[in-house]
């Protein structure tokens, strides 16, 4: 019973410490793919798509 709960702790370790690791790494794979002109290209297409809207809700600024 002793070996089951080593090899459970061991595993559940891993799974643990396998998916705080895959975070990071992901994160840093889309940085690198993605580069940070093409996000604001896209930033400035929606703001001149939006540029003739009429502002809804909430309260007036004066």
């Amino acid at each position: 019973m002793m070996e089951y709960a080593v090899d459970f702790f061991l595993f559940a370790l891993f799974v643990i410490g396998l998916t705080a690791f895959m975070g990071p790494l992901t994160n840093g794979l889309g940085h690198l793919l993605s580069p940070r002109q093409k996000k604001n290209s896209y930033v400035r297409q929606t703001a001149l798509s939006q540029a003739g809207f009429k502002p809804v809700g909430g309260k007036s600024k004066q």
